[in-house]
Protein backbone atom coordinates (compact mmCIF):
# COMPACT_ATOMS: atom_id res chain seq x y z
CA UNK A 1 0.00 0.00 0.00
CA UNK A 2 1.39 3.65 -0.67
CA UNK A 3 1.12 5.80 1.83
CA UNK A 4 2.16 9.64 2.32
CA UNK A 5 2.78 11.26 5.91
CA UNK A 6 3.45 14.84 6.05
CA UNK A 7 5.26 16.08 9.25
CA UNK A 8 6.96 19.42 10.68
CA UNK A 9 3.57 21.62 10.97
CA UNK A 10 3.46 24.00 14.14
CA UNK A 11 3.66 27.31 15.04
CA UNK A 12 5.79 29.94 13.50
CA UNK A 13 6.32 33.90 14.21
CA UNK A 14 5.32 36.18 10.93
CA UNK A 15 8.17 36.63 8.98
CA UNK A 16 9.39 33.23 10.39
CA UNK A 17 10.49 29.64 8.45
CA UNK A 18 9.45 26.58 8.41
CA UNK A 19 10.17 23.07 6.74
CA UNK A 20 7.74 20.50 6.17
CA UNK A 21 8.46 16.92 5.08
CA UNK A 22 6.42 13.95 3.70
CA UNK A 23 7.36 10.58 3.82
CA UNK A 24 6.83 8.16 0.79
CA UNK A 25 6.05 4.44 1.75
CA UNK A 26 5.12 2.03 -0.32
CA UNK A 27 6.31 3.01 -3.58
CA UNK A 28 7.71 0.86 -6.47
CA UNK A 29 8.45 4.20 -8.44
CA UNK A 30 9.71 6.84 -6.13
CA UNK A 31 12.06 8.27 -8.11
CA UNK A 32 10.12 8.76 -11.33
CA UNK A 33 7.01 9.82 -9.62
CA UNK A 34 6.42 13.51 -10.23
CA UNK A 35 5.06 14.55 -6.42
CA UNK A 36 3.87 17.93 -5.05
CA UNK A 37 2.49 19.89 -1.95
CA UNK A 38 -0.99 21.16 -2.06
CA UNK A 39 -2.40 23.73 1.02
CA UNK A 40 -5.91 24.59 2.14
CA UNK A 41 -5.52 27.96 4.20
CA UNK A 42 -8.27 29.70 5.85
CA UNK A 43 -11.04 30.97 3.81
CA UNK A 44 -9.72 29.68 0.69
CA UNK A 45 -9.71 26.42 -1.36
CA UNK A 46 -7.56 23.80 -1.90
CA UNK A 47 -4.65 25.19 -3.81
CA UNK A 48 -1.09 23.93 -5.61
CA UNK A 49 1.88 24.99 -3.95
CA UNK A 50 4.61 23.24 -6.17
CA UNK A 51 5.14 20.42 -8.13
CA UNK A 52 8.48 18.12 -8.63
CA UNK A 53 9.81 15.48 -11.41
CA UNK A 54 11.45 12.69 -9.94
CA UNK A 55 14.42 13.37 -10.70
CA UNK A 56 14.07 16.27 -9.10
CA UNK A 57 15.06 18.71 -11.36
CA UNK A 58 12.18 20.17 -12.82
CA UNK A 59 9.95 22.27 -10.59
CA UNK A 60 6.79 24.30 -10.70
CA UNK A 61 5.14 27.04 -8.26
CA UNK A 62 2.31 28.68 -7.59
CA UNK A 63 2.86 32.18 -8.17
CA UNK A 64 2.60 32.75 -4.39
CA UNK A 65 4.99 30.71 -3.43
CA UNK A 66 7.51 31.92 -5.98
CA UNK A 67 10.19 33.08 -3.91
CA UNK A 68 9.12 31.84 -0.59
CA UNK A 69 9.00 28.20 -0.75
CA UNK A 70 11.10 25.49 -2.01
CA UNK A 71 10.52 22.20 -2.70
CA UNK A 72 13.02 19.41 -3.19
CA UNK A 73 12.97 15.33 -2.78
CA UNK A 74 15.80 13.51 -1.34
CA UNK A 75 14.83 10.02 -3.58
CA UNK A 76 17.22 8.03 -1.39
CA UNK A 77 14.97 8.67 1.65
CA UNK A 78 11.77 8.79 -0.10
CA UNK A 79 11.46 11.84 1.46
CA UNK A 80 9.69 15.27 -0.24
CA UNK A 81 10.42 18.74 1.30
CA UNK A 82 8.98 22.08 1.22
CA UNK A 83 11.16 24.59 2.59
CA UNK A 84 8.89 28.02 3.68
CA UNK A 85 10.37 31.44 4.32
CA UNK A 86 8.94 34.86 4.90
CA UNK A 87 5.89 33.50 6.35
CA UNK A 88 2.65 35.42 6.63
CA UNK A 89 -0.40 34.91 8.42
CA UNK A 90 -2.01 34.34 5.39
CA UNK A 91 0.20 31.07 4.90
CA UNK A 92 -1.85 29.32 7.97
CA UNK A 93 -3.47 26.02 6.88
CA UNK A 94 -3.07 22.43 6.13
CA UNK A 95 -0.34 21.53 3.98
CA UNK A 96 -0.87 18.04 2.01
CA UNK A 97 1.68 15.89 0.24
CA UNK A 98 0.65 14.57 -2.85
CA UNK A 99 1.11 12.20 -5.54
CA UNK A 100 -1.50 13.70 -8.55
CA UNK A 101 -1.13 9.92 -10.46
CA UNK A 102 -3.99 8.07 -8.89
CA UNK A 103 -4.87 11.24 -6.32
CA UNK A 104 -2.75 10.02 -3.68
CA UNK A 105 -2.86 12.72 -0.29
CA UNK A 106 -1.54 12.19 3.03
CA UNK A 107 -3.42 13.49 5.63
CA UNK A 108 -1.61 16.70 6.07
CA UNK A 109 -0.10 18.50 8.33
CA UNK A 110 -0.81 22.46 10.42
CA UNK A 111 0.72 25.18 9.76
CA UNK A 112 -0.03 28.89 11.68
CA UNK A 113 1.41 31.85 11.45
CA UNK A 114 0.98 34.02 14.15
CA UNK A 115 3.03 36.38 16.58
Amino acid sequence: QVQLVESGGGLVQPGGSLTLSCAASGFEDFATSTMGWWRQVTGKERERIATIGGSGISTSYADFAKGRFTISRDNSKFTLILEMTNLVPEDTGMYYCVRPRGDLWGRGTQVTVAS
